[in-house]
């Protein structure tokens, strides 16, 4: 149990003390504070200036994408609040009671938040229209008006403090999370590999390895879709895009090559538990081999020296794996136990265009 939490609390410090991490606490430090002190020139009342770093706050994202797309959303949510609450305020002088109004305004707002199109301003529709209802008091118009305009204010300050102080380009981070899940569906083929030769391809052994291989792929293909969106609009990204367009083809080509690896793992196990010639004595030396000599490709790092050399070597044993079960079985019945032969090969066809010297 010790040693769980020693894990979870390493993670999580090291999530936190990223130079992205860092930098973007950085940026809005000064957006909050800058805002802060700049919001007393705005037309509005001094008391309301606090909502300045607030809108610093909704509007500061990882990407100067999602800053500008998230201050939006939040304004737009905001202003739907405040309406909401101007119509509440309505309802109260028109005689309907107060606990009565406040209720169905929170109600209103959750319902409208379903709008997935809102984003982040979802979440502020009600809080929005509950500031207006409770805070405004007899000066409502101003209030929203202050409201608004403060939020707004913090936004604009937070999206060109993004994009003025090193506007993030998060690639290098992607094609190392790239190089992980490779090294993940690597190790994947190599246990198989291993189960292969014993003759004993246990499905709740394969799946070890692979019972975290989803986790791996849905946080690269985050983290990879969050590198590309870090290109738009910044630009320290426009001579990098034949890297951004790597990653996204990376991604893709890893994601089959997991494919291919799955299924081959599950024909496997269902051909062992068949005692079918195809995972048996004769061939199981030349299957286990073609398997590591695939493993070993997609670990390839790109531009290796050695891909050459990983390439050949994965089709001579996916050959050799061809040849032995021909001999094995026959040409007759070779057809319906080819499925390895071609998952091999297509893993082999899919690290290719990645493996090799730029």
């Amino acid at each position: 149990m010790a040693q769980r939490v020693s894990q979870v609390s390493a993670h999580w410090w090291q999530e936190m003390t990223t130079s992205a991490r860092l930098l973007m606490a950085a940026k809005t430090a000064v957006g909050c504070a800058l805002a802060w002190a700049l919001a007393p020139l705005l037309p509005t009342q001094d008391e309301y200036s606090y909502y300045a770093p607030l809108g610093v706050l909704v509007s500061m994202y990882p990407t100067v994408a999602a800053s500008a797309r998230s201050g939006a959303q939040a304004l737009l949510g905001l202003t739907v609040g405040v309406g909401l609450g101007l119509l509440g305020i309505v309802a109260l002088f028109a005689g309907l009671p107060a606990v009565l109004t406040l209720a169905l305004v929170i109600a209103i707002g959750v319902i409208i938040g379903g709008i997935r199109e809102l984003g982040v301003g979802r979440e502020w529709v009600a809080i929005a229209a509950l500031f207006v209802l409770l805070l405004s008091g007899t000066q409502a118009d101003d209030f929203s008006v202050s409201y608004l305009l403060t939020v707004a204010f913090g936004v604009l300050i937070g999206v060109v403090i993004n994009y003025a102080i090193v506007p993030p380009v998060y690639l290098d981070t992607a094609r190392v999370r790239l190089s992980k899940l490779r090294d993940e569906i690597a190790d994947l083929l190599r246990v198989l590999a291993d189960r292969a030769a014993e003759g004993n391809i246990d499905a709740a052994e394969v799946s070890e390895p692979d019972a975290g291989l989803d986790a791996v792929i849905a946080d690269v293909h985050d983290e990879v879709h969050e590198a590309d969106e870090s290109l738009r609009g910044n630009p320290r990204g426009r001579r990098r895009r034949a890297e951004q367009k790597e990653n996204l083809q990376r991604l893709r080509a890893l994601e089959r090559i997991a494919f291919y690896s799955r299924d081959l793992a599950d024909v496997l196990y269902a051909l062992d538990r068949e005692n079918d010639a195809a995972v048996g004595l004769e061939a199981r030396a030349s299957l286990a081999e073609a398997i590591r000599r695939c493993a070993d490709l997609v670990a390839t790092p790109i531009g290796d020296a050695t891909w050459s050399t990983r390439s050949a070597d994965a089709d001579r044993a996916v050959a050799a794996y061809a040849e032995a079960l021909t001999s094995t079985v026959g040409h007759a019945d070779v057809a319906r136990r080819a499925t390895p032969v071609a998952l091999l090969q297509r893993i082999i066809d899919a690290s290719l265009p990645f493996v090799t010297e730029r």
